[in-house]
């Protein structure tokens, strides 16, 4: 009689001792590696770390903390390789194609279980690789770093203010402003938190030079799409908008550094171009006296972002009211027209003729029509009519001769009252103000 029927099947292979978890003994699905040399499997470690409130390796006793842990993606594939020869029906979970993607898959893992040690952890390598090389941008960009560091900023802002909780979000900032331009998604998952703004709000007040830098070029992204882009409704700044106008007229006035200035600059252009409202807050905020000065000695790019938010608060009678009181306005206004570039003169005509132009917003007791006069009249002190005629001579666009030639209308009419001054030399001014100098 055959003994086949009864021959005894093989017996299934065991995993290498090296593949399971020192606390578990189970084969491991995401081995993490700690800088005592071991390895554990991810959900053992983090439930003897965090749920059994200790601090050292099990295995060798030394310091251990939940931040110190990185993915062991060469065991990982060696696990998974091992699973598909033997037929395992173990699970492992999937290793990422590059390094960014294994960075972005650990954040979005720690955001989901809420774990800010991890979080911070892989936000810093991304901050350390982005400020490596462009190239490594482009990686983490097409990983979908924006949208994880965005969706952990937003997690961990809803959070109460624990030290853990103010270091994930310092972390996750300072990657974040490395991964620009953010899309519309990364945009809204923080934008569309009251916390996380407010948040953004609160280090551009009050946070270190690189920290605030980092969070009003946040603010400009979440701005620019609120208020232009398509899917803007997902965007609400409404309980935050008072705070953001404060902080952006703070931030300019304070030059803390020239990207931050125009970050704010930007922001503050697309904040107001909607309408009167936001126009007049930011007035109301002594936005435009802050862009008159820095006009002054602005370089080209910053004084173009400046001649945009100028123009565009003067959208309100408040702005047009305040920048017409304000002794330089003019002057500097005058002086820009040829010095910047083609973008820039078409603004400053734009400026002046909010300023000299009778509106229909204005007041009606008298003020406005005696700030507009004066506001003609020092245009033709400085020099504006000779300097709209060349420019009419000399050819421009279609849009800024327009502008021009409405200009020229509204000051022709008081040629001859008043004697012209050299726009170089405002001496011939009498002004309360500090001299400009050239």
């Amino acid at each position: 009689m055959s003994s086949l029927p009864f021959r005894a099947t093989p017996a299934k292979e065991e995993p290498p001792p090296e593949f399971l978890c020192p606390i578990t003994l189970d084969l491991m699905r995401d081995p993490v590696a700690a800088p005592t040399g071991i390895t554990y499997d991810r959900a053992a470690i983090g439930s003897w770390l965090l749920s059994g409130g200790q601090r050292t390796c099990p295995v060798t006793h030394a310091e251990l903390r939940a931040g110190d842990l990185v993915p062991n993606h060469t065991l990982r594939r060696l696990i998974q390789d091992w699973c598909a020869a033997n037929h395992s029906g173990g699970r492992v979970d999937p290793v990422p194609a590059t390094p960014e993607e294994a960075a972005v898959a650990e954040m979005e893992g720690a955001t989901l279980a809420g774990d800010a040690d991890r979080c911070a952890a892989a936000a810093r390598w991304v901050r350390r690789q982005a400020r490596l090389a462009e190239p490594n941008r482009g990686r983490l960009a097409s990983a979908g770093a924006a949208r994880a560091l965005a969706a952990a900023f937003a997690s961990f802002a809803d959070a109460a203010g624990a030290d853990a909780t103010s270091d994930v979000l310092d972390a996750v900032l300072a990657a974040l402003a490395l991964v620009m331009p953010m899309d519309e998604e990364s945009i809204v998952a923080v934008g569309s938190s009251s916390a996380s703004v407010a948040r953004l709000v609160a280090v551009a007040a009050n946070g270190g030079l690189h920290s605030r830098l980092q969070s009003v070029v946040v603010i400009r992204e979440i701005i620019s799409l609120s208020c232009h882009r398509y899917g803007a409704g997902a965007v609400d700044l409404s309980a935050n908008a008072d705070a953001i106008v404060q902080v952006l007229v703070k931030t300019i006035r304070d030059a803390i550094c020239p990207q931050a200035t125009r970050a704010c600059l930007v922001a503050a252009y697309h904040l107001a171009c909607p309408g009167e409202s936001a126009a007049a807050r930011l007035a109301a905020a002594g936005l435009v006296p802050v862009l008159v000065e820095l006009l002054v000695d602005a370089d080209r790019s910053t004084a173009e972002k400046a001649l945009a938010a100028l123009d565009a608060a003067l959208l309100s009678s408040d702005g047009r009211a305040r920048a017409r009181a304000d002794a330089l306005a003019v002057p500097v206004l005058v002086k820009k027209m040829f010095c910047v570039s083609d973008a820039a003169t078409e603004l400053v005509l734009s400026a002046l003729l909010r300023m000299c132009k009778k509106c229909p917003e204005d007041d009606m007791d008298g003020t406005a029509a005696a700030g507009r006069r004066l506001a003609i009249i020092e245009s033709l002190q400085v020099g504006a009519l000779q300097k709209v005629l060349l420019l009419l001579q000399a050819g421009c666009r279609e849009e800024t001769k327009e502008k021009a030639t409405e200009l020229l209308r509204v000051i022709v009419r008081y040629q001859g009252r008043v004697e012209c001054v050299d726009t170089m030399d405002f001496r011939g001014l009498k002004r309360g103000t500090t001299i400009l100098t050239t």
